[in-house]
């Protein structure tokens, strides 16, 4: 893929455009039924967003997209991952095995959806927010989900500096 949440029918690029322009087709090519990655790539250089997958080896253990059977074989070392970008203030996972892995990994607890728990990474205070999933077969509506992701973007760092966020 390209670009991260390039399927249609997952909501990522619709709240973001809805929450940070007003309008949720800000991304989308509506004619074409896709998403214009020019638009988005250059949204997220100046937003300060970045995207990383929490492995970098996975098993699917049934022929479906549903992380319920997806087994993660190798994680990503994100402890490195962030200190090569001392910027990154905000961890953000959009699903709930993401979200295992990283409480794993840093063994923390879960935070609710909507929330986070500070950690330390990479010797800085990092928000570890958990976010409800952009995709449609998580049953909450689209204005519900960008309720959620509104707050991340609308607190101050966790450093007090502005906020640059890497959603995993």
């Amino acid at each position: 893929m390209p670009f991260y949440y390039p399927n249609w029918i997952n909501d990522f690029w619709r709240i973001m455009g809805l929450i940070h322009f007003g309008d949720k087709d800000r991304f989308c090519l509506v004619s074409e039924k896709r998403f214009d990655e020019t638009a988005i790539r250059s949204f997220c250089e100046k937003a300060g967003l970045a995207f990383y997958d929490t492995a970098c080896e996975v098993r699917r253990l049934k022929d479906n997209a549903s992380d319920a059977f997806l087994e993660v074989v190798k994680p990503t070392d994100v402890d490195a991952l962030l200190k090569r970008l001392p910027e990154c203030s905000n961890l953000v996972t959009t699903g709930q095995k993401a979200t295992d892995v990283i409480a794993e990994m840093f063994g923390c607890e879960v935070p609710p959806i909507g929330a986070y728990t500070e950690l330390m990474v990479a010797d800085r205070p990092i928000r570890f927010w958990r976010m409800p999933s952009t995709s449609r077969a998580y049953p909450l509506p689209l204005p519900k989900k960008a309720e959620f992701y509104t707050r991340l973007f609308s607190l101050p760092a966790a450093d007090g500096k502005e906020t640059t966020s890497s959603s995993v």
